[in-house]
């Protein structure tokens, strides 16, 4: 999620564990600070844009390498505080504050690598947008109530704020399972195994999600607002077909940053030639032909020769995609922006 919710979060937790011993604006200071920590692997360069990429939310966001460092950053802060008698609900806060920074990032569709060093699989339920108001505004009220409020019952603002994210996560997966199980019914999604169809929300909300389907050298993309079931019951999702670049597959196969992005994106990728350099592109972050991450990794030859790789990102723009995205939310079926 973006550093705000993970601010948030952290802070909440630290007045949670903490805001009956210590102040409570010191409790949501150590706790926003703990809840930063992981995504500080941002500023470290891993030697070129695809390495930076699939190795963010590597070590820094592991449960086990958490753990371990759980100790040692409640000492710091025992020492920084001087309250040596709450040195394990220094470590609760720490844990808790990094740990449910992980798992908030895994709900994403990014990919987390929670269980390194024993996987290296990139954990990303997809459920939630990297920014969603409705997420991170609950955390926000609830520690400014903590902080503002002037009666006994000041640290239930917290607790209401808390309660009400989760159940706001809680909420998109079971949003995200019930569009699920209507792509499932589509005739596109016929004979396609599940780990092909990715299902994932549009900016910002849990009303609106888009759906991607890898069919061979082909993908279908679609939307589908909640909505669309009150508005027109007995439409199908629509969807839009796009090549993937299979006939550059075997040419690609050796290629080093292109593999890595394979893996990264569990197969939802397309390949492209225009002439010039050979790019990969992972589909789950984006909507045709608007995507985040794309890399040119070779330069068009006979036979093809790897290039340092090239990040490019071709964003919708702000204006198109919200007049689209708001009707379309409630249901409204508007053409997408391409």
């Amino acid at each position: 999620m973006d550093s705000v919710s993970q601010a948030a979060l952290g802070a909440a937790v630290g007045i949670a564990v903490l805001g009956r011993h210590i102040p409570v604006w010191k409790a949501a200071l150590s706790g926003a600070i703990v809840g930063t920590l992981p995504d500080l692997d941002v500023f470290i360069d891993k030697g070129d844009p695809v390495r930076d990429m699939v190795l963010h939310r590597a070590e820094t966001h592991s449960l086990f390498y958490q753990a371990l460092a759980t100790p040692v950053l409640a000492g710091l802060f025992v020492l920084l505080d001087g309250a040596r008698g709450l040195y394990l609900r220094w470590c609760a806060m720490v844990a808790f504050g990094l740990f449910t920074h992980s798992l908030l990032d895994a709900m994403t569709v990014y990919g987390t690598r929670l269980g390194l060093p024993f996987t290296d699989h990139p954990f990303g339920a997809g459920s939630l947008f990297i920014i969603d108001p409705l997420y991170t505004l609950p955390l926000l009220i609830g520690i400014g109530g903590a902080l503002l409020a002037r009666s006994s019952l000041r640290l239930r603002w917290n607790t209401a704020g808390l309660a009400l994210s989760t159940l706001y996560a809680a909420w998109s997966l079971a949003a995200q399972a019930y569009v699920t199980q209507q792509v499932l019914q589509s005739p596109v999604a016929k004979d396609v195994p599940a780990a092909h169809i990715l299902v994932t929300p549009t900016p910002f909300n849990t009303l609106l999600w888009r759906i991607v389907v890898v069919d061979g050298d082909r993908y279908h993309e679609g939307f589908h607002a909640l909505a669309d079931a009150i508005r027109h019951p007995d439409d199908g999702i629509r969807f839009d077909t796009f090549e993937r670049g299979g006939k550059l597959e075997d040419a690609t196969r050796d290629f080093a940053s292109a593999n890595l992005v394979r893996d990264f994106s569990k197969g939802f990728y397309s390949l492209t030639d225009d002439g010039r350099v050979v790019r990969i592109t992972d589909l789950r972050m984006g909507q045709h032909p608007y995507f985040a991450f794309s890399f040119g990794f070779a330069e068009h030859a006979s036979p093809l020769r790897a290039i340092e790789p090239l990040r490019y990102s071709n964003r919708i723009p702000v204006a198109d995609g919200f007049a689209w995205l708001l009707p379309r939310m409630l249901g409204e079926p508007i053409e997408t922006p391409r």
